[in-house]
């Protein structure tokens, strides 16, 4: 049985891990910056590692950058 992506609210401390993302990319040029995010959506894709789990979060985030 294929698994779901799991989209409700999982991460501990959320605001803390958001500011830590936002304090990673300081005093970083635009193309550094979309770099790391590159290299931390890799590093994440990796570890989650399901090729279906992976699709799925691929189209729940096209899907969520075309909304207003």
């Amino acid at each position: 049985m294929s698994e779901t992506l799991r989209t409700e609210l999982a991460i501990e401390a959320p605001d803390d891990f958001y500011q830590r993302l936002i304090d990673a990319h300081e005093g970083l040029s635009d193309d550094e910056s979309m770099r790391l995010n590159a290299r931390l959506v890799l590093l994440l894709a990796n570890h989650v590692g399901d090729g279906d789990i992976l699709d799925q979060a691929i189209d729940a985030a096209r899907a969520a950058g075309s909304q207003p």
